[in-house]
């Protein structure tokens, strides 16, 4: 049984039109983001059960996905030495020139 969408006021279809296309977009954005984050920084480790979520629950799962299902990349530490009085001084060269008071 269909229902009989014809009956509904202008607003509420321009409503309803808005809220499907809003889900859709929101499914397609969270799919593809999930293509490309890589496993190990899934919550589950896998991609199909965010997939299911995704696609069986709607807003929600899409919503989850961006909230819970990823987890922050790493960052590489990388060490950086206290400045010397020789880079200093290049900094400042570079910056002023040779007219300094």
């Amino acid at each position: 049984m269909i229902p009989d969408m014809s009956a509904l006021p202008t607003p509420a279809l321009t409503a309803l039109a808005i809220a499907l296309l809003l889900q859709i977009t929101l499914a397609v954005i969270s799919l593809v983001v999930l293509a490309r984050t890589p496993r190990e920084r899934l919550l589950f480790g896998k991609k199909w059960p965010w997939v299911l979520i995704i696609v069986l629950i709607n807003f929600i799962g899409a919503i989850l996905f961006f909230a819970i299902g990823r987890r922050p990349a790493r960052v590489a530490d990388t060490h950086i030495g206290a400045p010397t009085a020789g880079s200093v001084s290049q900094t400042v060269q570079r910056l002023y020139g040779d007219d300094r008071p």
